[in-house]
């Protein structure tokens, strides 16, 4: 399922922020949570001392509004969700506002991430709810004698407090607030939001989801985005291009709402506020003043989305009965104590740059045949993105260097450091997410063919390939971590 839920985190609260600005009486943003459906999960915490706030936002696939209401024939015909029962939790997201002003994040947990949950034993973490929600239905209507619709609620109760748990147990992160959207929800927010950008590295055809769509950067629709990030077939990396897929919905949404003036139409909030209202399952005691505050003290666009690291994408259930995601839990909190840390000192530029986004000019001032050459398959090895090469025409200099506009460039600093530590000049020539690498005649590194490899026989970085496990798995390579700070929405498969 979705990401709407951190669409309705960000869009409802920063859509508070934004009209604040253009006049829109605030009785009108007070409306937005009249008509939502509060619960009350005692497992969830109290905030932390700092005063940031951890939300889980939780997608399902129920064909039941926020409400417990039916969908009706036309919108499941329109959601493509059958006619099947399903308390699935596909989309599970825990999100760090944090009170400093600095950065959001939003970390994705796999949907069939094998884990302990606390008190059960470990299954998929997207089975979670559905697996207590049946034990408690089956306790109080079977054994007791519970009317169905009596017991419902209280079996979505314990539902909701099992995964609350299990993430807690998973991550090391005490969830203070829960947010909860169906399949209707995403599209609904979708279409009020004017539809959302995407870029796709393929084209795509699959049927099951809906999903049929160019190449390139496209607008969908509501519809239209539901099959894209639901899509589970035919994926290169299966559940983690899934949320790869979310997650650019995600970042691209939270851009649009961030950027723009589209919620200083009536219109658009009337749209909003009915989808939000239908749709969104909210915690008690979540004080949306509070949390307009804190979003008021975001930088735009310096909200990160990430995936906690994986083990093994395709590996077994201990039973070996079942496909699952295996994840490394002690690792799990590792990284997401070192992620949390990073972005709390708002360092989202640095743990969002990966070596794609620095196209690299490499040029030969120097009487060796062939060096620049050399030197840039070097650095295409280690995924930067290949620029021109050639000899200097451009002024002389005594020793190797890298250029760049700024000193302080990331993709300088990494090119650089994979050189061998030359130093970045500052070049205001250089145009902006490019470097250029000046070879001089004192160059002993990578691609000198002094330690007498060579080169061209040289494949991609070991380091991105993957590290090899006990049963002869590779471990895949950490996903990009993403931002809302982009006009432009990052191509995914």
């Amino acid at each position: 399922m979705p990401a709407a839920h951190l669409v309705r985190a960000i869009s409802v609260a920063m859509a508070v922020v934004v009209v604040l600005g253009t006049g829109i009486a605030w009785g009108k943003i007070r409306s937005f949570e009249s008509g939502i459906n509060h619960i009350n999960p005692v497992a969830l915490g109290e905030g932390g001392e700092d005063g940031a706030i951890d939300i889980l936002l939780v997608g399902s696939d129920s064909r039941t509004d926020a409400h417990g209401n039916p969908l009706s024939d036309e919108e499941r015909a329109m959601l493509r969700a059958g006619d099947e029962v399903s308390t699935n939790t596909d989309t599970i997201i825990l999100i760090r506002i944090p009170n400093n002003g600095q950065s959001a994040t939003a970390i994705s947990i796999p949907r069939d991430s094998y884990v302990e949950s606390p008190g059960i034993g470990k299954l998929k973490i997207n089975g979670v709810y559905g697996s207590v929600h049946l034990e408690k239905m089956k306790e109080l209507v079977e054994e007791q004698g519970v009317d169905p619709a009596v017991a419902e609620p209280e079996a979505q109760a314990a539902g909701r407090e099992q995964l609350i748990k299990t993430v807690a147990n998973l991550t090391g992160v005490t969830v203070d607030h829960y947010a909860e959207i169906g399949l209707l929800g995403f599209a609904l927010i979708t279409d009020a939001l004017g539809g959302v950008n995407v870029c796709l590295n393929a084209p795509v055809y699959e049927p099951l989801s809906g999903a049929d769509f160019p190449a390139g950067w496209q607008k969908l629709n509501g519809t239209q985005a539901l099959s894209f990030v639901r899509q589970r077939h035919d994926l290169p990396r299966g559940d983690l291009d899934r949320v790869a897929r979310q997650q650019a919905v995600m970042a691209s949404m939270a851009h649009e709402v961030i950027s723009s003036k589209t919620l200083s139409s009536p219109t658009t909030l009337n749209n909003l506020e009915d989808a939000v209202q239908r749709s969104v399952v909210l915690s008690d005691g979540w004080n949306i003043m509070d949390f307009v505050e804190q979003l008021q003290k975001l930088a735009g666009g310096n909200i990160a989305f990430a995936t906690i690291p994986i083990v093994e994408e395709a590996g077994w259930s201990d039973d070996g009965m079942q496909s699952v995601v295996r994840v490394d839990p002690a690792a799990v909190k590792d990284w997401v104590t070192g992620l949390l840390h990073d972005q709390d000192e708002g360092k989202t530029e640095e743990l969002t740059y990966s070596n794609d986004k620095t196209t690299v000019e490499v040029v030969n001032d120097t009487d060796i045949n062939g060096l620049a050459a050399a030197v840039s398959h070097v650095l295409s090895g280690k995924g930067f993105t290949k620029g021109n090469v050639g000899n200097n025409d451009g002024a002389k200099v005594t020793a190797s260097q890298v250029q760049a506009a700024k000193t302080d460039d990331l993709g300088a600093q990494a090119v650089a450091q994979e050189l061998g530590g030359l130093p970045v000049v500052e070049n205001a020539q250089v145009p902006q997410g490019s470097v250029r690498v000046v070879l001089a005649a004192d160059y002993t590194g990578p691609g000198a063919g002094l330690d007498g490899s060579d080169v061209t026989l040289m494949g991609a970085d070991p380091s991105t390939s993957g590290v090899v496990t006990d049963t002869g798995a590779t471990v895949p390579a950490p996903p990009p971590i993403l931002t809302a700070g982009s006009n432009d929405p990052e191509c995914v498969n």
